[in-house]
Order: C-alpha cells, then sequence, then structure tokens
C-alpha cells in the first residue's frame, strides 16, 4: 500500500481539495467577471478568503464587489477551518500517530514468527523491554492513544483495543509464533485468549492473571501458561527471606535469549542430524564449549533435572544447558544451531 493511499492523508485530501476549490471558483469569477489576469484574480482571492486586509488589485464593478462579498461569507469559515485542521493534524501529533501505524503496518506485511504484546502497562512494557534485549521481533496492542503518543519513534505499537478481531488480525496473528496477553481484567485476557486460539490454532499464548480462580478459566479457554505476576513477586520475595543464596544465585541466571543469557533449550530440530537420536552422554562427551547438559524435556512433555545420560534425544525432546554467555555463544557457533 502505497503512503500516499493511505489513511494517513485521508483527512488532508479532504482539506487540500476544498482548499483547491475555494481558490479556483475565486480565481475564475474574478477573471470573468472584471476580465483581470490569472495572477491578479488569484492574488485577489488568497486575500479575500484569508482576510488579510489588503487593499483591491483595481477598482471593481459592483458585480465585483457582489462577487468579493458572496466569496468572503461563502468560503472565510471553510478557509479557515481547512487550515486549521491541517496545522492540528500535523502540529499536534496526529500525523506522527498514523505514521507511525503506517509503518508498522508495512512491517508487518513481511513479519513472521514475531511475538504479539497485548497491553503497554507495567507488566507489558517489561515483556517488550525483554523481549528487544533477547532480539526477537514483537509488535504491541495497545488502545491507550496518549500512552503511544510517550513512546519512541520506532516502538513497534499499533493502536487498537486487544479484543477486537480484527486489531489481532492487523497484527499478523495467523503467522504469529506467541502472543502474551497482559491486560489488567481477567475477562479481557480470557477474550484475547479465546479469539487468539480460534484464529490460530498453533500459536502460543501466554496470559497474565490477577484472581486465581481464573488460572483454570484462561487454561481452559486455550492458554498455554498463565502467569500470575503478584503472586509470582510476592513469592520470589518470600524466598529470599529463606533462601537467600539459592534465590540470589538464581537471579544471575538470567534466561532472556542466548546471547545475553546463562540458560539456553536446544530442540531435536535445532540440533545438526549427525547429533539427532544420540544420547545425552554422547553428546556430553563431543561438547567442546564447555555448557552442561542440567535438564531434558521428552516428546510427552516429562522434565527430568540432571537426566541420566543414557536417555536418548528423540523428535520433539529439548535439551536445556548451563553456561556462561560466552560458552552458550561457542555451543550455538560449533553446532551451527538453527536459531532465527
Amino acid at each position: 500500500m502505497n503512503l500516499l493511499r493511505s489513511k494517513l492523508f485521508s483527512r488532508i485530501y479532504y482539506f487540500l481539495i476544498l482548499l483547491i476549490l475555494i481558490t479556483s471558483a475565486g480565481t475564475i469569477g474574478f477573471m470573468f467577471i472584471e476580465g483581470w489576469g490569472f495572477i491578479d484574480a488569484f492574488y485577489m482571492t488568497i486575500i479575500t478568503v484569508s482576510t488579510v486586509g489588503f487593499s483591491e488589485v483595481a477598482e471593481m464593478s459592483i458585480e465585483g464587489k457582489l462577487f468579493t462579498s458572496f466569496l468572503i461569507i461563502s468560503s472565510f469559515g471553510s478557509f479557515a477551518y481547512a487550515i486549521t485542521s491541517i496545522t492540528t493534524f500535523v502540529v499536534g501529533g496526529k500525523y506522527k500517530k498514523h505514521l507511525r501505524e503506517y509503518k508498522m503496518t508495512q512491517q508487518l506485511r513481511i513479519m513472521k514468527d514475531h511475538v504479539i504484546i497485548c497491553g503497554y502497562g507495567r507488566v507489558g512494557s517489561q515483556v517488550a523491554s525483554d523481549l528487544r534485549a533477547s532480539g526477537i521481533q514483537f509488535v504491541i496492542l495497545e488502545k491507550d492513544e496518549q500512552l503511544i503518543s510517550h513512546q519512541e519513534d520506532d516502538a513497534n505499537f499499533l493502536f487498537g483495543d486487544s479484543t477486537d478481531d480484527e486489531i489481532l488480525k492487523r497484527a499478523s496473528i495467523s503467522k504469529a509464533k506467541a502472543i502474551i496477553t497482559c491486560l489488567p481484567k481477567d475477562a479481557d485476557n480470557l477474550y484475547v485468549v479465546l479469539t487468539a486460539r480460534q484464529l490460530n490454532d498453533k500459536v502460543l499464548i501466554v496470559s497474565r492473571a490477577s484472581n486465581p480462580s481464573s488460572v483454570s478459566k484462561l487454561k481452559f479457554a486455550g492458554a498455554n501458561n498463565v502467569i500470575m505476576p503478584d503472586a509470582v513477586g510476592g513469592s520470589h520475595m518470600a524466598s529470599l527471606v529463606g533462601n537467600p543464596d539459592v534465590m540470589e544465585f538464581i537471579d544471575s541466571i538470567r534466561v532472556q535469549g542466548y546471547m545475553e543469557s546463562n540458560v539456553e533449550s536446544i530442540s531435536y530440530e535445532e540440533l545438526p542430524e549427525e547429533l539427532r537420536g544420540h544420547t545425552i552422554g554422547e553428546l556430553e562427551s563431543r561438547g567442546v564449549t564447555g555448557v552442561t547438559i542440567v535438564g531434558f524435556k521428552s516428546d510427552d512433555g516429562e522434565y527430568m533435572i540432571n537426566p541420566d545420560f543414557d536417555i536418548k534425544v528423540d523428535k520433539g525432546s529439548k535439551l536445556f544447558v548451563l553456561g556462561s554467555k560466552k560458552q552458550i555463544r561457542n555451543l550455538v557457533q560449533h553446532f551451527e544451531l538453527n536459531r532465527k
């Protein structure tokens, strides 16, 4: 879609056409009634409709004076309204909002395997910050226009209500790999989960919940994971008192993508073909990057901590490795893991 054909300029087109019609009518009228040339007629039209107060370009006839009076009465309000509207649109911030929306729409046309964030409150803003640090593409759906206007120009925002089906479609939910709904009301999150699962039955859905009774409902609606930020935060603070050393160690292991973290998951499909189907012991013996396999997820979803060496890595399973940032990077580069 061409920028000039987008709704960004739809209102400007209306006012520009209005200005052209007023100016054209006045210019043609003066040329026909007074017999003036184009420049004089155009100049007289401009000073008339803008009411700047300059004198006439020449002595006018009675018909010319009547036409001038009619032009002032019929065009003064329209001319002033058009100029004011265009100025407000450009200077008042609406142009910036529509331009941001147009750029995001164009980006979404080619974007796939991205994450959709519903809501940009305290939770949503933290999610966006972590995804940005991990280099993961995302788009934020937010209905608070004032909140969007205060963000940086390159922020990935779409203005609209996340509970609206059309907004989710505009965010290319059919091509998204995950949707995270961080809305403050559980009812809104439930609606988003239901709609998202209907529009994309394979998308990973993570939902926020404020009430414990909403957890089961959200999972029944199709959410893969349900997080209660207040409960998680409270449990974390209590654990810092009960087991401070353990929690501080866990906090030092930040799971934010292999370029920034010490923990990373490796799926069966990401391994080179020559390493697929081997046991964990065989993979450990070939490890040259210093990482340690600390966890395993079987194809039926069962998790194991410190898995036995004789467990075979089959299709659908995942490995969890622990190491420094440098070791994780070396692991990805050495085994040429398929990372996006």
